[in-house]
């Protein structure tokens, strides 16, 4: 069997890390942090009849707010993950986290609807120059034997973000207003880069050697059929699970709808299995990062149609329904990365930012596609997400095949 060694992000000579950091005091303020940035693209989001009310815009116009930074955020990935290749994981992680914390704030003092949209592609923008130079720290500087439960963990934070950031800002928004939620996360934001700054090791000094073009790193990867094909799987996974979530509040289950307690309750029902996500990963880490792909995305298909099946026999049978569903999609996103890291070689940051990309993209995507399927109701919208991710883990056995015959 081959041993995995060390992964080399940077070019022979450049001083790059050869030795494991300690997972625990590293992954958590991670992870804390990817709840924070992530969560600002779903913060804003039971925010929207407040803001409309205090702007005097409709609510059609205020969830521009969402979008701007959704589309925002996937812009600056394609950005992000080059300068990590350049010039450190470290550096551009913290001053991501530092200038987002400042436009966050920024947002909070937002006057009006244009200003707010502009603050908000300011803040999405910022927000992404974190999320691949983390995911490439983690993927080289942790352990092998750990390196799944750290990735899990991260993956698991950005996911969860979108309900813990939704359930943070509706207890925050009747007593203290709509604009606690930006205060209160640019001040979480700024006290995680104090953290980060003594918790990560520094970045490696570059001592010469040849650059790799990122724009060139990319589009070597999108000449592999494997990655494009697992790139394709990637755009299923938020897609379906902003989808599904999007139904859950605009069409909802019979019997269901329309009642804020018992609908809470749904969107809390996940949050157990993002935490069982490192877990489950931990158990599973022998098994290759391909096939584990495979089997989450066919785990989060059948969640997604059992959820459908399940959807008029009341509100605990959805909720183990989509456990089932997150379960799945917690842990077809860490796969995902290490999947397509695993062709990436030195270009990791750069090839990590191609998948955040798409990831995100296809989470903009989402309510949309919920919108497509919503004339057949909360059925319908679930049956549509468990078709998408059934094709995503087709897509994903088929890039496995061809990397299987390639080795």
């Amino acid at each position: 069997m081959r041993q995995e060694a060390p992964i080399r992000s940077a070019p022979p000579g450049d001083g790059a890390a050869t030795h494991w950091v300690p997972t625990g005091r590293t992954i958590v303020p991670l992870a804390a942090s990817a709840v924070c940035i992530v969560g600002q693209l779903y913060v804003v989001i039971p925010l929207l009849g407040e803001l409309a009310s205090g702007w005097s815009a409709g609510t059609a116009r205020t969830a521009w707010m969402v979008t701007a930074f959704g589309f925002a955020y996937a812009t600056g990935l394609l950005f992000s993950g080059p300068a990590a290749d350049r010039f450190g994981r470290r550096r551009v992680l913290l001053t991501g986290l530092v200038a987002a914390a400042l436009a966050t704030a920024a947002v909070g003092l937002a006057d009006g609807l244009t200003a707010g949209l502009a603050l908000r592609v300011v803040q999405g923008f910022t927000s992404a120059f974190f999320t691949p130079a983390a995911l490439a720290y983690v993927a080289e500087r942790i352990a092998p034997p750990r390196r799944a439960i750290a990735l899990t963990a991260m993956t698991s934070g950005f996911i969860g973000s979108a309900i813990i950031a939704q359930v943070a800002a509706t207890v925050l928004l009747p007593a203290f207003g709509w604009q606690a939620p930006f205060f209160g996360g640019a001040a979480a934001l700024l006290a995680l880069a104090v953290i980060l700054w003594f918790v990560l090791e520094p970045d490696p000094e570059r001592q010469g050697g040849k650059r790799i073009s990122p724009v060139g790193a990319m589009a070597a990867l999108l000449r592999r059929r494997d990655t494009i094909l697992l790139y394709l799987a990637t755009a299923t996974v938020l897609s379906s699970f902003v989808a599904v979530y999007t139904g859950l509040e605009t069409v909802g289950p019979e019997g269901l709808s329309g009642h804020p307690a018992e609908m809470l309750a749904l969107r809390a029902s996940a949050l157990p299995a993002f935490l069982a996500a490192p877990w489950i990963a931990g158990r599973l880490r022998h098994v290759p990062a391909a096939a584990r792909v495979v089997g989450a995305l066919a785990t989060a298909a059948a969640g997604a149609l059992l959820t459908a099946a399940v959807s008029g026999f009341g509100m605990w049978a959805i909720a183990l329904s989509l456990f089932v569903f997150v379960s799945g999609i917690g842990l077809s996103a860490p796969g995902l990365i290490e999947a397509v890291g695993e062709v990436a070689g030195q270009a990791r940051a750069a090839a990590t930012a191609l998948y955040t990309f798409v990831l995100f993209v296809g989470a903009s995507l989402g309510p949309q596609f919920a919108a497509a399927a919503d004339g057949a109701g909360f059925i319908g919208v679930c049956a549509a997400a468990g078709a998408l991710l059934a094709a995503g883990t087709l897509t994903a056995f088929a890039a496995q095949r061809i990397r299987n015959r390639l080795a």
